[in-house]
């Protein structure tokens, strides 16, 4: 038994000088002078005498360091300095939290974040928030917290199969290729050696191709007479025949506002952060297309959203209001709201219009950069040229080879 007792530890006060109390078998408790109390154990190794601090009270109990005591004791007896092996396994603690760090910086999730932020600088917002929730849905609860370079094929290849079985074998693909990405970067950053996902190419299950609905020439004449006489919101009328006029993107035109349109050069200006490839998008307005906008000026003011949400007109028309004037017009699997782009382009082309001409009204990106540059410099005349016949044509289609002004129609 030791000396001490646990009262005699709990009363011993600060003097003047540091003192201790003895517990006996090398214990003891030290009291310095500032008042710090800790319990150490005396102890000799090979002659030489060293001192081991247990720990500070009342952290450590009288109870506990006699424990510790007797731990100490049984090293020093092996020949093992307590103070060394404590030190060690300290050493040991900090290598491993500092590898669970390293993990944590440099698992997919991490380096997938740092991806993504990384292409925000070409990538539009809403594109960038949709890639990083297809990864957080579908490829994070999995993987995101492994290391990457401890990731295998089979578990890349559990998750394609995972998104397959819902039936999602587009988004499969997409996950597939935005995988790859992350393990590209992160190798060629320096934070992994392979490429599990590169392995998966031929896994994943064929995908119907399906094009969007697109209205023929011979039924686009009365498809166009029922978007106007239509039981439709003015709202989303004039959306449609705007979409259709300029062979604009649905989002693009749920989102336009009115200071992205230019009166003095009559060119909508849609910014590169609303672009689907990020590269500002100028679109020449017809006369048929200004009246339009003429006509919502009146209607709505000309500030903020060019077309506002039918039930909150602060916020833009929602994201299926167009497709469900079609539906409700009864276009339920003739025409898509996207497919007016693929009608434009045939009947462009079968019309003999340039195809570069045609191919940079429709805001497909040249991946050629010398020719990129080449396009913006020569085609905007030639652009303009096209969406006027382009929006004529419309209107013999509509009331035949008499072509009523736009106006009349907008006030029908």
């Amino acid at each position: 038994m030791g000396k001490l007792t646990a009262l005699q530890v709990r009363n011993a006060q600060t003097k003047e000088r540091p003192y201790k109390l003895s517990d006996g078998h090398g214990l003891y408790f030290h009291v310095a002078k500032s008042g710090k109390k800790t319990w150490r154990y005396r102890y000799k190794i090979a002659g030489t005498e060293s001192t081991y601090v247990i720990g500070s009270y009342p952290k450590i109990s009288l109870e506990d360091a006699r424990k510790a005591r007797q731990e100490a004791r049984e090293l020093v007896k092996a020949g093992k300095n307590p103070a060394s092996k404590r030190r060690e396994e300290k050493q040991i603690v900090i290598e491993e939290e500092r590898a669970k760090n390293q993990s944590k910086r440099d698992s997919f999730e991490s380096l997938a974040q740092e991806w993504v932020t990384l292409q925000r600088e070409r990538w539009s917002k809403s594109h960038s928030d949709h890639v990083l929730a297809t990864l957080q849905h579908d490829a994070f609860p999995s993987i995101g917290h492994l290391p990457i370079d401890n990731i295998s094929p089979p578990q890349i290849l559990e998750i394609i199969r995972s998104i397959e079985s819902r039936g999602a074998l587009e988004i499969a693909r997409k996950v597939l290729q935005r995988m790859s990405s992350v393990f590209r970067y992160a190798i060629q950053t320096g934070r992994a050696t392979y490429n599990p996902a590169a392995d998966m190419q031929g896994v994943l299950k064929p995908k119907k191709r399906v094009h969007h609905a697109a209205i023929s020439r011979e039924d686009l004449p009365q498809m166009l007479k029922d978007i106007s006489a239509g039981d439709i919101h003015i709202n989303t009328k004039l959306a449609l025949q705007f979409l259709i006029l300029t062979a604009a993107r649905t989002d693009e035109v749920r989102g336009a506002t009115w200071n992205e349109i230019d009166w003095e050069n009559n060119i909508w200006r849609v910014p590169a952060e609303r672009m689907k490839m990020s590269s500002q998008h100028n679109v020449p307005l017809s006369k048929q297309a200004l009246a339009i906008l003429q006509r919502l000026k009146v209607l709505y003011g000309g500030q903020g959203i060019i077309f506002p949400g039918i039930r909150q007109g602060s916020k833009q028309l929602s994201a299926n209001t167009m497709l469900y004037g079609l539906y409700r017009l009864g276009y339920h699997s003739k025409a898509t709201v996207h497919g007016f782009r693929a009608t434009f382009s045939t009947i462009a082309n079968e019309s003999g219009f340039n195809g570069d001409v045609i191919e940079k009204a429709l805001a497909h990106e040249e991946r050629n950069k010398i020719r990129a540059a080449y396009h913006r410099s020569e085609y905007m005349e030639q652009r303009r040229e096209l969406m006027q016949w382009w929006a004529d044509l419309l209107q013999q289609l509509e009331y035949g080879a008499e072509i009523i002004p736009i106006g009349q129609q907008a006030n029908k």
